[in-house]
């Protein structure tokens, strides 16, 4: 029987919250630069999802350098399983909107987590 994939859905910090948004995790490892907490209506901050210090600064939201920096994230997230096994327990039991800084709305890890996180399990 095919499972329904889970609804994970990505959001700018900076668009406000809404009743649809579900579960709002926070997947950067700095906290967005002007939007207070309470403005934020973050759920959870789960820094450990988000890229490595060094794979951020490497990446510098540069669009030539997505393909490499999919790959590298991937690698990082697959090395260390426990926030993306988390984050698949909690998009199972209801919706989880990924909230992220960035101003390229292509280009930016909460699509990488998002798109990880709705890939169908391989048998």
């Amino acid at each position: 029987m095919p499972h329904e994939p889970p609804d994970v859905r990505i959001k700018r910090v900076y668009e406000p919250p809404s009743g649809e948004d579900g579960l709002r995790v926070l997947v950067d490892r700095l906290w967005p630069r002007g939007v207070s907490r309470k403005a934020a209506a973050i759920d959870l901050w789960m820094k450990e999802a988000a890229p490595s210090d060094a794979l951020r600064r490497w990446f510098a939201h540069d669009p030539k350098r997505w393909e490499a920096f999919r790959r590298r994230y991937e690698a990082e997230l697959l090395e260390r399983a426990e926030p993306l096994a988390e984050l698949q327990a909690r998009a199972r039991a209801g919706r989880v909107t990924l909230v992220y800084a960035a101003r390229d709305k292509a280009h930016n890890q909460a699509v990488i987590l998002r798109d990880l996180l709705v890939r169908p399990a391989s048998d």
